[in-house]
């Protein structure tokens, strides 16, 4: 699988902004500072994701970025494909001329139907998880960070 850091860039983003657009718009030089991803890198990540029509933007004052659906109606397979991730784990990317130098005229490799059955396997797991689904996880370990921190600092029982 070639999940580049592009596709893990366009997840972990739009998990971020998922997570607070209830606040409103969400700018991307925040979640360039909450996640540690250039800001440059973030717009031309945006640019397509809104061209794909998963954000939204919102301009002026108080302006940034929102979900354009429901973060249950999109999935980390739109994410990834939208961000033009190949989810191709095949060397000939599907073309079945994989066993050769001459990619031309080459013929199938003999585990061409291994990696093509990944691929498939691949985008179905990816097309099954939401971004809710995401959000949902990410909050859920939130929950029990500041749930340890509270048991963390009470104080001690005496006596």
């Amino acid at each position: 699988m070639r999940l580049t850091t592009k596709g893990r860039f366009a997840v972990t983003a739009m998990i971020d902004l998922a997570l607070r657009e209830d606040k409103g718009p969400v700018t991307l030089s925040a979640i360039s500072q909450r996640q540690e991803i250039s800001l440059s890198y973030l717009e031309q990540l945006f640019g397509k994701l809104r061209r794909h029509e998963i954000v939204e933007s919102v301009r002026g004052p108080g302006g940034g970025y929102v979900l354009a659906r429901r973060a249950e109606d999109v999935t980390v397979a739109d994410i990834i494909i939208a961000v033009d991730e190949p989810l191709d784990a095949t060397q000939c990317g599907g073309k079945e001329n994989c066993h050769s130098g001459d990619h031309e005229h080459g013929t199938r490799c003999m585990t061409h139907d291994l990696w093509a059955t990944l691929n498939a396997k691949m985008v179905e797991y990816l097309d099954s998880v939401s971004l809710q689904d995401l959000v949902d996880q990410q909050k859920q370990k939130q929950k029990s960070a500041e749930q340890n921190v509270v048991v963390m600092h009470r104080p001690p029982v005496t006596v």
